[in-house]
C-alpha cells in the first residue's frame, strides 16, 4: 500500500477510534474541510450540524463512551496523485455491548467517502452516510430516532 493509501485508509479508522472511545468532537473534526450526505436528502450538512445531531441523539454511558466498536472494512481506494484526490468505498458494521444488552452487530452499511491532499496532507472533503443497510437493535445506542445513519 503506498503511503497516500495508508494515510487515507488511518482517516478511516481515526473516525471509527473517535466515535468508538466517545470524542464526538475529535470525529466531527475530522469532518472540517467535508460536507456529508445524510439520507437521501440534497442538502448537505457540515462538521457543525454533524456534531449537533450526534450529541442530541448518541447515547453516551458513564464510561465516555458509546459502549460501541465501528469495524470499517473491504475499503476499496482509488487515488489520482495528480490530482490530489481520493474516493475510497468501504463496509461498517457497529458492534455494541452494554450491561442490558449483549456483545451483539447493531448496524451495517457503506461508507462512500471522498478526500483531497491539500499542502500534503490528506482530509476528508466528503462523506455519504444515507447508505445504512441492515439495523439491529439500537435502543441501547440511540435517544430516540436518528435521522440518519453513521
Amino acid at each position: 500500500m503506498n503511503n497516500s493509501a495508508v494515510e487515507i485508509t488511518n482517516l478511516l479508522y481515526r473516525y471509527a477510534e473517535k466515535m468508538d472511545g466517545g470524542d464526538l468532537e475529535g470525529a466531527a473534526a475530522l469532518f472540517r474541510h467535508a460536507r456529508i450526505k445524510v439520507q437521501s436528502r440534497d442538502d448537505l450538512i457540515d462538521e457543525h450540524a454533524l456534531l449537533l445531531v450526534w450529541k442530541q441523539h448518541i447515547k453516551i454511558y458513564p464510561c465516555g463512551t458509546p459502549r460501541t466498536k465501528h469495524i470499517i472494512s473491504n475499503p476499496i481506494i482509488e487515488i489520482d496523485e495528480a490530482s490530489g484526490k481520493a474516493t475510497v468505498r468501504a463496509y461498517y458494521t457497529v458492534f455494541q455491548e452494554t450491561d442490558e444488552i449483549p456483545l451483539q452487530p447493531i448496524a451495517a452499511g457503506r461508507y462512500h467517502d471522498t478526500f483531497e491532499r491539500i499542502d500534503q496532507t490528506w482530509r476528508f472533503s466528503f462523506r455519504d452516510y444515507s447508505l445504512l443497510e441492515l439495523t439491529g437493535n439500537l435502543s441501547a445506542h440511540l435517544k430516540g430516532f436518528f435521522p440518519f445513519a453513521w
